[in-house]
């Protein structure tokens, strides 16, 4: 081999490992799980979609907040058994005390602007991520 396909050889091989990282990374990213939150310690996870009886409460007021909502989805499933096609279980919000949690746990977690709008204006699928040490939640709307 000459000196230039030596060179040419180095650059292919090089721009292929830098190319072949940069897809590797993007995709990591884009299909990260939610347990890649900052948890300490991961608790649970699931995947809900939010349905026009989730944003209501059991006397039949409109509820305001996420947490609210997100509160409501869950005694919906676990106590009265009110379940949209394809929502997951969860072990955490099974427990009434725990769901009492939901909004201090949001309010040390996450919530983007966006997703509270679409929680609260409509009726999405949520990523919810449950952490321990710290306690909090996480929400993405997909």
């Amino acid at each position: 081999m000459n000196f230039m396909n030596v060179i040419l050889r180095g650059m292919i091989m090089r721009k292929f490992t830098l190319s072949t990282a940069l897809i590797a990374g993007i995709a990591m990213t884009s299909f990260a799980p939610a347990s890649a939150y900052a948890c300490g310690e991961f608790l649970d996870s699931y995947i809900a979609k939010l349905g026009s009886a989730d944003h209501f409460n059991s006397s039949g007021a409109r509820l305001t907040s996420v947490a609210a909502v997100l509160r409501q989805d869950r005694a919906n499933f676990h106590r009265f058994g009110l379940r949209d096609a394809g929502d997951e279980t969860d072990a955490y919000f099974h427990n009434k005390g725990n769901r009492a949690k939901m909004e201090r746990l949001i309010n040390r977690g996450s919530v983007t602007s966006a997703a509270r709008r679409r929680i609260l204006n409509g009726t999405p699928w949520v990523e919810v991520t449950i952490c321990g040490a710290p306690d909090a939640v996480y929400v993405d709307v997909r």
